[in-house]
C-alpha cells in the first residue's frame, strides 16, 4: 500500500502543465483580482512607479489571455458565463483605474509596447499559477528600409474610456443577413443611367415622395408637438422604414424629423455628420426633441467629446480627422446633413462618408441612414449618386440590395417602354421624401423665426468672450463700489435689483458718449462682425436648396463681408443699402425680383427695412439682432405681404454663449408686450434704449450669481 501511495504520489509529481492549468483557473481569476486592486490603490495613492505600471500591463495582458481562453474551454455555459463575468468585472476597474492616469491608459493601447519587466512578471505569475507560458518570442532584426510612419490618427480620451468600460464588447458582423444570391434578367444591362434618365423624364405632376402612413406622436417629448408632415415621416421609421433621402424643403423641420426617426428606430448610437454652420443647432435641437438621449458635439480635434454619448455631431471639414474612431465606434445610424456637400465622389469628404456608411451597414442589421438635403431632385440628378451609395442603393456601377430586387420585379429591361417610370418609382420607394412649403401650408405658420445658433470659433470667438466679461468686471466693480459707499437702505442678502439698473444705465449712458474703448454697442458690431461668413454660408445653402434669399445685416462692414463671401461661392447677388440713389435702389430690386440668376439681396436692416417688396423670396436670414421686434417684423414684411404665396422663414443667426444670446431672448419676451399694445392694452411698446438697459442689466445680473451663488437666495 505504501508502495502504490508513493507511485500515485509520483504519478501526480509527472501531470502535465496542461492538466495542472485547467484544474488551478480559479486561482487565476483570484489572483488577478488582487493584483488589480493593489493597482487600483496605489493610482488613488497617487504613486504610480515603474514596478505599478509594470505590474498593471502583466494583468492585461494576462486578463485578455484568460477571457480568450474561457471563451474557448470545454464545460457548461452556466460556469463558462459565470467566469466571464469575473473576469468582466476586473477589466472594469482596469478601465476605471487608467482613465485617472494617463501613463496607464496609453499601456492598453493595441499599439503600446510591452516592457521588459512586465513581459517577465507576466510569465512570473503564469508560473506561480501553473499556467504553461506561451513560447518566448523572439526579436526580429530590424528592416534594412524603415516602413513609412502610420497615417495620423486622432483618438479623444473620453472615446478610449467608452471602451475601456467594456473592453471585450466587438461587432458581431455574423449578425448582419447576407442576402442570398438570385438570378438577374438585369445583370447585362447597364441600368445606373436609365434610372437617372427616369428622374430626368419624369412629368411635371409625377410625385417625387414615397407613400408615408398616418403621422404618430409616440415618440414626440412631452410638450412639444410635431406638424403632421414631420409625423409621417417619424411614422414610416417606426414601422421599419430604415433608408431615406428627406429632401423636404428649408423651413420644414428636418432635424427635428431625423431625430425622431432615430428614436422610432432606436438607432443609437447616431452619428450626424453636419455643416458648421449648423452644428450647434443639432445639438440644440437634439436636446429638445430627444433629452434623454446625451449629445455631443466634436470640436477640432475633439478634446471635448463624450464618448459616452447617444448621438454624435461633427462638421465635414474635420471628418478626416475623426474617421479612425467613428469607424469602431459603433454606430447604428448615420445622418448627413446638407447631403449635397458629398455630391463630388472624387472629394475627400465624400469618400470619408461612404466609407463611415459602408462600415455601419456591413457591422449593424438594418441601420438607419438618412440623406437630408432641400435640393429638388429634378435637377442635376447626377449630384444624388453618392447620396444613393451612401443609403446603401447603389455602388460604383450597378444597383444593390432591395433596389436591384425592386427593378428585377418590374420585369422590365431599359428598352421597354415603361421602364423608365417604373424604374423611377422604384428608387422613390426605397425612401425619397420631398415636401414643398406651399404644399404643407397648412402645417405650418404663415410666417415663422427659426433660431440658428453658431459657435464662433478662433481668435475672434475668444476675443469677442474675453470683452465680455472685461464688460461684465467694469459694472461688477461699480455695483460694489457703489453698495460699500451706501450708509442705509442696504440689502440684508441678495442682488440689489434698484442698483443693478442703476450701474447697467450708467453704463449705458457711457457707452452712448464714447468715441472709442469696448462697449455694448462695439461688441455687437463685433460679433455680426464674426457671424458674417457663417451666416453667408447658411443663405448659400438656402439659396441653393430653396430658391431667392433676403440677407439682412446692420453694419455695412458686416455686408462687405457678406458679399465677399457669395462672390467666392459664386452666388450673385444685389446689394440694397444707404447712400445709393433711388435709380440705383431700384435697379438692385429689380435685378433680384426678375434676373433667375441673382440669388440673393444683401440689404441693410435699416435703409431696407421698410418699402421694399421682395416677396418673391420666402426664406430671410437676420445675419444681426435688431435692438427692437417691430425693426425686425419690417424685415420679415418685406417678404411676408401681399402676393407671398407660401410661408416665410426668418433664420436668425445667434452667436452661442455671447451676449446675442440674451438679446434674441429679450427682443422676444417684449414682443408679447408690442402685440398687447397694439391690442389696445395700456401696455407701452419697449425702445431699444430699454432693450440695451435690460441685456446690460441681466449681464452684471448673471457676473454676480456667477461670482456669488448664494446671492440667489
Amino acid at each position: 500500500m505504501a508502495q502504490a501511495g508513493q507511485r500515485q504520489k509520483g504519478a501526480r509529481r509527472t501531470v502535465p502543465h496542461r492538466q495542472q492549468r485547467v484544474r488551478r483557473r480559479d486561482d487565476v481569476v483570484s489572483v488577478l483580482s488582487r493584483t488589480v486592486r493593489e493597482v487600483e490603490a496605489a493610482a488613488r495613492r497617487g504613486r504610480v512607479t515603474p514596478a505599478v505600471r509594470a505590474k498593471f500591463q502583466a494583468v492585461a495582458m494576462l486578463l485578455r489571455d484568460e477571457r480568450a481562453r474561457v471563451r474557448t474551454a470545454p464545460g457548461s455555459n452556466s460556469h463558462r458565463s459565470e467566469q466571464l463575468k469575473r473576469l468582466e468585472g476586473i477589466a472594469a476597474i482596469l478601465a476605471a483605474t487608467a482613465v485617472g492616469d494617463a501613463g496607464l491608459l496609453a499601456l492598453l493601447a493595441e499599439d503600446a509596447t510591452i516592457s521588459d519587466a512586465a513581459r517577465s512578471l507576466k510569465r512570473q505569475m503564469e508560473q506561480d499559477l501553473g499556467i504553461e507560458p506561451a513560447p518566448q518570442e523572439v526579436a526580429q532584426p530590424e528592416p534594412a528600409t524603415a516602413p513609412a510612419a502610420p497615417e495620423s490618427r486622432i483618438v479623444p480620451q473620453s472615446v478610449i474610456s467608452r471602451k475601456l468600460a467594456n473592453p471585450f464588447l466587438a461587432p458581431d458582423f455574423s449578425a448582419v443577413p447576407q442576402r442570398a444570391s438570385r438570378p438577374r434578367r438585369l445583370a447585362n444591362w447597364e441600368v445606373l443611367g436609365p434610372l437617372l434618365n427616369s428622374f430626368e423624364r419624369a412629368g411635371a405632376g409625377a410625385p417625387a415622395c414615397m407613400a408615408l402612413p398616418s403621422p404618430t406622436a409616440r415618440f414626440t417629448p412631452a410638450g412639444l408637438e410635431l406638424m403632421p408632415h414631420q409625423g409621417q415621416l417619424v411614422a414610416a421609421a417606426a414601422a421599419g422604414h430604415r433608408t431615406f433621402l428627406l429632401a423636404d424643403e428649408p423651413g420644414l423641420g428636418k432635424t427635428a424629423q431625423a431625430l425622431l426617426a432615430a428614436e422610432a428606430a432606436n438607432a443609437y448610437p447616431l452619428l450626424a455628420v453636419v455643416p458648421n454652420v449648423v452644428k450647434t443647432n443639432w445639438a440644440r435641437e437634439a436636446a429638445r426633441w430627444t433629452p434623454h438621449r446625451p449629445v455631443t458635439v466634436v470640436h477640432s480635434d475633439g478634446e471635448t467629446v463624450d464618448g459616452f454619448a447617444d448621438i454624435v455631431v461633427l462638421n465635414y471639414e474635420i471628418l478626416d480627422r475623426h474617421r479612425g474612431w467613428l469607424g469602431d465606434f459603433g454606430f447604428r445610424g448615420m445622418v448627413v446633413d446638407e447631403a449635397h456637400f458629398i455630391k463630388n465622389k472624387t472629394s475627400q469628404r465624400s469618400q470619408h462618408v461612404l466609407a463611415l456608411s459602408d462600415r455601419i451597414r456591413r457591422r449593424t442589421v438594418r441601420p438607419l441612414l438618412m440623406a437630408l438635403t432641400g435640393t429638388p431632385l429634378i435637377n442635376d440628378i447626377e449630384d444624388f449618386l453618392a447620396i444613393w451609395q451612401f443609403l446603401g442603393w447603389i455602388d460604383d456601377s450597378e444597383p444593390l440590395g432591395e433596389l436591384a430586387d425592386a427593378l428585377e420585379d418590374t420585369g422590365l429591361t431599359p428598352a421597354d417602354r415603361g421602364f423608365h417610370a417604373a424604374a423611377r418609382q422604384c428608387v422613390i420607394d426605397l425612401g425619397v421624401v420631398r415636401r414643398r412649403k406651399v404644399d404643407v401650408a397648412a402645417d405650418i405658420p404663415a410666417r415663422r423665426i427659426a433660431d440658428l445658433p453658431v459657435e464662433l470659433d478662433g481668435r475672434a470667438g475668444r476675443s469677442i468672450r474675453a470683452a465680455e466679461r472685461d464688460l461684465a468686471a467694469r459694472m461688477v466693480a461699480r455695483y460694489e463700489t457703489a453698495l460699500a459707499n451706501r450708509t442705509s437702505d442696504v440689502p440684508a442678502d441678495g442682488i440689489d435689483h434698484e442698483l443693478v439698473r442703476r450701474v447697467a444705465r450708467a453704463e449705458l449712458k457711457d457707452a452712448t458718449a464714447a468715441q472709442s474703448g469696448e462697449n455694448v454697442f462695439t461688441m455687437m458690431r463685433r460679433i455680426g462682425q464674426a457671424k458674417a461668413e457663417l451666416a453667408a454660408d447658411y443663405a448659400a445653402q438656402l439659396a441653393r436648396s430653396a430658391g431667392k434669399v433676403v440677407f439682412f445685416a446692420k453694419h455695412l462692414d458686416v455686408m462687405d463681408a457678406a458679399e465677399e463671401s457669395f462672390t467666392r461661392q459664386g452666388v450673385r447677388f444685389s446689394s440694397i443699402r444707404g447712400g445709393q440713389t433711388t435709380a440705383g435702389r431700384q435697379a438692385s430690386v429689380d435685378a433680384f425680383v426678375n434676373d433667375p440668376d441673382v440669388a440673393v439681396a444683401v440689404c441693410s436692416l435699416t435703409a431696407a427695412g421698410v418699402g421694399l417688396n421682395l416677396q418673391v423670396a420666402s426664406n430671410i436670414v437676420l445675419a444681426e439682432l435688431s435692438w427692437t421686434n417691430a425693426e425686425q417684423t419690417q424685415a420679415i414684411d418685406r417678404s411676408h405681404r401681399i402676393g407671398q404665396s407660401e410661408p416665410v422663414t426668418a433664420w436668425r443667426i445667434i452667436a452661442a454663449q455671447t451676449i446675442d444670446t440674451r438679446i434674441a431672448e429679450l427682443i422676444d419676451s417684449k414682443a408679447g408686450l408690442a402685440a398687447r399694445a397694439l391690442d389696445g392694452s395700456d401696455e407701452e411698446v419697449s425702445s431699444s434704449a430699454e432693450v440695451q438697459l435690460d441685456v446690460l442689466a441681466a449681464l452684471l445680473k448673471d457676473a454676480l450669481l456667477t461670482a456669488d451663488p448664494t446671492l440667489a437666495h
